[in-house]
């Protein structure tokens, strides 16, 4: 690691050695001394607002103002008053005029939290900013210039956000003229304890206390957990500890018990890929589809059982099934054909039939009986297609409910809409 990157932890005290913390890092410093516009990535807590302080700092606008705005906690209907200022009587309230960020921090920097959350109309006079550097005071129509530096960020997808028509793409490609990815937690686990050193060690000092220890399990629950709330709630988990826990040496179950989620896994879930949630529909009737199946199996299984049981079919001693060597006219994959009458079983399981709770063990396919009342076994080949089994279900639900889509729609689980696209999709 170069001594420049060195040197700007110390300043930001930013700990941590990973590779793509310094290429974040890195990439702050060489786009700080231009006027290009950064947008920068990551979840809530990773500290993206330290970067947007990096940049300015190391910029040419240094010895000018700098102002962080979180987008998302201003109010709708006051957001473009605060951005870009007011006159006299534009609105109820506006009893005197008044200066925009944009107008008091010429010549600086802004950082623009949450850009996600701001209002469409907003995006609009933001663009025209980034543009020719040109806005109007609301209620004015008079055009005033602005000489800023805009830096963006956000902790939710932009490009589904423009998807779903709440985000801008012309904006979007505006701000992201240098993309900076600021890493979570998880993605630098060699960090983690090295973190929560400098927090216990910081909160020891503040509470004249001493430092909290963590054994060797304790640890690795440490650097194996998620940390959905990034650095903000590891070092909340440290003070927590550093208030709580009165033996200053941690171990394994003493941290699970302080604190319960930190055993959680954090796995990802499935999640909808557009807003009518059709897909998410979608798998619900393969969900139903495969709950059928295994319904069938454990009803055909039954079946078996009761055929055995019925017409008192012995189950032969699997032992001596092994000892006998198989006859050379017995069909195997590559030859496939009939069972003759003497082969009258053939057993897959590993242990005999023992209990008539045979739903718990392995099936009994029954190739041929010494009963004449029954017929040769018709091996009948089942299509395998998810769509023609979606297909069966759609027409299997019509069917029972005379065609009525909408109690044919509640019965598989779906909406109405996504019967009526599947309908026509299948032809039905």
């Amino acid at each position: 690691m170069s001594k420049n990157l060195q040197s700007i932890k110390q300043r930001y005290g930013i700990i941590g050695q990973s590779s793509v913390l310094d290429q974040a890092l890195g990439t702050a410093v060489r786009v700080a001394n231009t006027d290009l516009t950064v947008l920068i990535r990551g979840e809530s807590g990773v500290g993206k607002e330290v970067f947007s302080k990096i940049i300015h700092s190391l910029s040419a606008r240094k010895h000018n103002n700098f102002i962080a705005i979180n987008c998302g906690a201003i109010p709708e209907g006051t957001i473009n008053s605060e951005l870009f200022g007011h006159e006299k009587g534009a609105f109820t309230g506006a009893t005197s005029e008044r200066k925009g960020y944009f107008e008091t921090v010429d010549g600086g920097t802004i950082f623009l939290d949450e850009i996600g959350e701001m209002p469409l109309d907003t995006q609009a006079y933001l663009l025209r900013i980034l543009e020719v550097g040109e806005y109007m005071r609301v209620g004015s129509s008079k055009v005033l210039k602005t000489d800023v530096r805009v830096v963006a960020a956000t902790n939710i997808d932009l490009e589904e956000r423009i998807r779903q028509g709440k985000f801008r793409e012309d904006l979007y490609y505006r701000l992201n003229t240098v993309p900076i990815k600021v890493p979570a937690l998880k993605e630098r686990r060699e960090d983690i304890y090295m973190l929560f050193r400098k927090f216990t060690l910081d909160f020891a000092e503040k509470y004249r206390s001493s430092p909290i220890q963590l054994d060797e399990k304790a640890r690795l629950l440490l650097e194996n957990y998620a940390w959905p709330g990034n650095i903000r709630e590891l070092k909340n988990v440290a003070e927590q500890l550093s208030v709580l826990v009165e033996d200053r040496f941690i171990t394994a179950p003493d941290l699970m018990n302080h604190i319960p989620n930190i055993i959680n896994r954090n796995l990802p879930s499935l999640r909808r890929t557009d807003s009518s949630g059709d897909n998410f529909q979608e798998r619900e009737i393969l969900y139903k589809l495969l709950f059928d199946m295994k319904n069938d199996l454990n009803d055909l299984k039954s079946l078996v059982y009761e055929l055995i049981q019925n017409n008192d079919l012995s189950v032969p001693d699997v032992k001596q099934l092994r000892q006998l060597q198989a006859p050379s006219n017995y069909p195997s994959p590559s030859r496939p054909s009939n069972f003759e009458r003497d082969d009258n079983y053939f057993i897959p399981n590993e242990s005999p039939l023992e209990s008539p709770n045979y739903s718990d063990d392995k099936p009994i396919i029954i190739q041929g009986g010494n009963n004449p009342d029954y017929d040769d076994m018709e091996v009948v080949e089942e299509s395998l297609s998810i769509e023609e089994m979606e297909k069966d279900l759609i027409k299997k639900a019509l069917k029972k409910h005379n065609n009525r889509r909408k109690d044919a729609s509640e019965d598989l689980g779906i909406s109405e809409r996504t019967l009526y696209r599947k309908i026509k999709q299948y032809d039905l």
